[in-house]
């Protein structure tokens, strides 16, 4: 089974990830887990730590000439800031721990209840962890995921639709207009399609940067070309739809998550909500629209698999919240930490990369996955079944 799991605090000395079950002789493309990791760190309303790190990807076991082994693969992301934080982050005794120590929690941060759970009493031992600083190494791992998925022909694109108030309309996606999506959204400061919306929201950026605020807003994720039957609908832990759900709501900060039109189709009649089925000699079985986000019944259904992310404000604000002292109880302001004024642009590159795991761990559920030669064989007698029985020409 696919599965990977990271490791690491946001000043120690640096983030790694493992990954389990990859196929062997999957071709490792380090420049581009690089380029996606450039990725991540650009967007308007960064903070200062992107200034500080150029995330680069060092390859530790599961990888010989370039080939994955079958083993497990473990990449390592060091941190540039630990050279500043050594006495206060090292492993060993540390000279200077209660130096950067917190004991006013952050509204809306793990600050507090981690503490409460964990029983630390300075908080930086949980908001080390909890920071999204992690996600560097989830993007390294979805780098992965999209070039073994890439090997089957699918696609994973992103865009943001909102930031604060101020919302877009979005670019509908099907493989014809990938290229040009791309282009437009990775060009925009902000990952918008729209121009006129990417303006208003970069102003909604400087507005908060000035008042000491932070805005949060949302992004559309989705994979194009993935094959009808991924998932399951016999158990609720297996069905695809769940499973998305989950991955992007484990990205810090995103509060609610829909999967295609969910929320607009909870007040539409079912006439409307649904995809309906036609059938030509020239296309095949088709669909109009894709209100169902790709997704029936907990599996795939061949159309372009696509969800929504809500992403809250960052906790950390520049005026910060009230809060308590822990140290003699009294009520004072929140601790203020280095921080973004804005990172919806860049949890939109984490969760193409989360949603690459799903669709690559589903996939490989179908299709086997100790090494690409199976897959291959596996997944080409699966198409020309798809193709001759059920007349679906979009694989």
């Amino acid at each position: 089974m696919l599965r990977f799991t990271t490791a690491g605090e946001s000043h120690g000395p640096g983030l790694l990830v493992i990954i389990e079950g990859l196929p062997a002789g999957l071709f490792i493309d380090q420049d581009f887990i690089n380029q996606e990791l450039g990725r991540r760190q650009q967007g308007y309303g960064r903070g200062g730590r992107m200034k500080i790190e150029s995330d680069r990807v060092e390859v530790l076991s599961g990888v010989r000439n370039n080939r994955a082994l079958g083993s497990p693969v473990s990449f390592l992301i060091r941190n540039k800031d630990h050279a500043n934080w050594r006495d206060i982050m090292g492993s060993g005794a540390c000279s200077q721990l209660e130096e950067k120590a917190v004991f006013r929690p952050r509204p809306g941060h793990a600050d507090l209840t981690g503490a409460m759970k964990y029983g630390h009493h300075d908080m930086r031992n949980i908001l080390e962890r909890a920071s999204a600083r992690e996600t560097t190494v989830r993007v390294a791992a979805g780098a992965v995921f999209k070039q073994l998925l890439g090997n089957f022909s699918m696609d994973i694109y992103s865009q943001v639709l909102a930031i604060g108030e101020v919302s877009s309309p979005g670019a509908r996606v099907e493989r014809a207009g990938l290229r040009e999506l791309r282009r437009v959204v990775e060009n925009s400061p902000v990952r918008c399609a729209d121009p006129s919306s990417e303006k208003l929201m970069i102003e909604a950026i400087d507005c908060a940067r000035a008042s000491g605020e932070s805005l949060g807003g949302s992004f559309e994720v989705g994979v194009i070309g993935v094959p009808p039957g991924l998932g399951s609908h016999t158990s609720w832990e297996q069905r695809l739809d769940s499973r998305l759900a989950a991955a992007l709501m484990g990205i810090q900060a995103i509060k609610a998550v829909e999967i295609g039109e969910g929320v607009a189709n909870s007040a539409a009649p079912g006439s409307s909500a649904h995809d309906q089925i036609y059938f030509s000699e020239e296309r095949g079985v088709y669909r109009l629209t894709n209100n169902a986000g790709g997704i029936e019944g907990g599996m795939s259904n061949g159309e372009v698999v696509w969800a929504r992310a809500y992403m809250k404000p960052i906790p950390t604000l520049m005026k910060p919240l009230s809060s308590v002292d822990t140290v003699n109880w009294k009520q004072e302001a929140a601790v203020t930490e280095r921080s973004d004024v804005c990172a919806v642009p860049a949890a939109a590159v984490v969760g193409e990369a989360m949603s690459a795991y799903v669709i690559a761990q589903a996939f490989l559920e179908k299709f086997g996955n100790d090494s690409i030669e199976e897959i291959r064989r596996n997944f080409d007698g699966y198409r020309q079944y798809v193709r001759k029985v059920w007349k679906w020409e979009k694989i």
